[in-house]
């Protein structure tokens, strides 16, 4: 089959990339940049911004299926999630549809519907709202994290010796690795009208995490407590900046003060493990 992949380059569009070619399917894979990869099979790459419809046209011509990981995670002045996360995916919805698509994938967040004050969430479930009601047959995947992004988080604190959770209460996450995600989102694209809240076979507290993460990096384990309103505080004071972080604050608060377990737990691959191997490698 010929599938479009929007953002293509990315940790997670990349795994997806090199299932799909494992898998035999003819690749058009979208992205703002191209990097290296070990990429075997049959695939062209064509430079896109989903902000910008025109870059978009023709890139569907003839696909059978568009899968889409596009969004904005990291700080921006330039962009808003709901310039990239909502309207760019609506752009390539649009495009999508005039190509004659019948099968539309998208990535979205676990909880996306419980978020309207975080804006990295919320602009996920104004575009699953538009991509229900578009009359494609759809999958929309709701992952609760990823390895490398928990990892992205405990690491500095790590390294400075101390982690600090919010809250009193226990919080727990099953994150999922990106290859068993890819796994599953190659297997399950061709399902009809479905949605998946979608994790990792281990649930650990991020005390937890945090304890194993000292562990993996030979420290003793120091963990401190901070009230969850702090965050509300830091995401004020940076709207205030206009240096682009809110948005990141007030999604880490929400990740990080409410349970982030997906009811479908998959895959072969090890957290605990994943957590030993990042930290030994430094």
């Amino acid at each position: 089959m010929k599938i479009v992949l929007a953002g293509a380059y990315g940790n997670l569009g990349a795994d997806i990339f090199k299932e799909l070619l494992h898998n035999s399917h003819q690749v058009v894979a979208l992205d703002m940049i191209q990097r290296e990869l070990d990429l075997s099979g049959n695939y062209t790459f064509k430079q896109v911004d989903v902000t910008k419809p025109d870059t978009l046209k023709g890139t569907c011509d003839g696909a059978d299926v568009v899968i889409t990981t596009v969004g904005l995670t990291k700080a921006s002045t330039e962009f808003t999630n709901y310039e990239i996360d909502y309207q760019g995916n609506l752009n390539l919805l649009k495009e999508a549809k005039e190509a004659g698509v019948k099968q539309f994938v998208y990535v979205s967040v676990i909880k996306a519907d419980m978020a309207k004050d975080v804006p990295l969430v919320n602009s996920k479930y104004l575009f699953e709202q538009e991509l229900i009601k578009s009359g494609l047959n759809y999958v929309i995947l709701r992952p609760t994290g990823y390895f490398y992004d928990i990892i992205k988080v405990f690491r500095p604190m790590i390294e400075k010796g101390s982690v600090t959770l919010l809250g009193n209460d226990p919080i727990y996450a099953n994150v999922i690795s990106t290859e068993d995600f890819a796994d599953f989102i190659v297997k399950h694209m061709l399902d009809s009208n479905a949605m998946y809240e979608i994790g990792g076979k281990e649930t650990y507290s991020y005390e937890e995490i945090a304890n194993m993460c000292f562990y993996a990096a030979g420290k003793e384990p120091v963990i401190k407590r901070a009230p969850i309103w702090l965050f509300d505080v830091l995401a004020f004071v940076n709207k205030l900046k206009k240096n682009g972080k809110e948005p990141i604050i007030r999604f880490s608060k929400h990740t990080l003060s409410k349970d982030m377990v997906g009811s479908i737990k998959y895959g072969d691959m090890s957290f605990k493990q994943y957590i030993s191997e990042s930290f030994s490698k430094q």
